[in-house]
């Protein structure tokens, strides 16, 4: 895990920037590693800096870890770049890979087998966005840290 001075764009305007970030390189055991990475993140985050993060936010964190990664490894060649960043009451989860080609969610269809990762992770998210770079793509996800009282995530709020 990373700490250092907050950058101007993104971090608390008086705190560190907590960040760890890994290079997937396609041998086989990406998803997990990646769901380990995110995982041990979040238990150093609340070990070390103190901040709430509910069981609720470390399952999603973890499987949208997995979404994204699973959805790079199987659309673009090459290694893959995951970072995992707290933004204040959020935990930014950033996937890079080689292809440009932006994902799309597909149409909701219950009969449909498979297919369902980006609906999945932009339903669960406070935050999403998909970019191309000048080498492929970044996707981001941000995902509160912690449950509001009640029950409702933190930044949903109830229909």
């Amino acid at each position: 895990m990373e700490t250092g001075p907050a950058p101007e764009e993104g971090a608390a305007p008086d705190g560190p920037v907590i960040q760890t970030s890994a290079a997937l390189v396609g041998d086989g055991a990406d998803i997990a590693q990646g769901r380990h990475l995110a995982a041990a993140f979040l238990t150093r985050v609340q070990a070390e800096h103190g901040l709430a993060v509910s069981q609720r936010a470390m399952d999603l964190t973890q499987l949208v870890v997995s979404e994204l990664v699973t959805n790079a490894r199987k659309y673009a060649p090459g290694p893959v770049l995951l970072n995992l960043r707290i933004l204040g009451d959020l935990v930014e989860i950033v996937v890079w890979d080689c292809d440009p080609v932006l994902p799309m969610a597909r149409a909701a269809d219950a009969g449909r087998v498979g297919q369902h990762g980006l609906e999945i992770v932009m339903a669960v998210a406070q935050g999403f966005e998909a970019r191309r770079e000048p080498v492929g793509k970044r996707i981001t996800a941000r995902l509160a840290l912690a449950d509001e009282p009640g029950g409702a995530v933190a930044g949903h709020r109830p229909p």
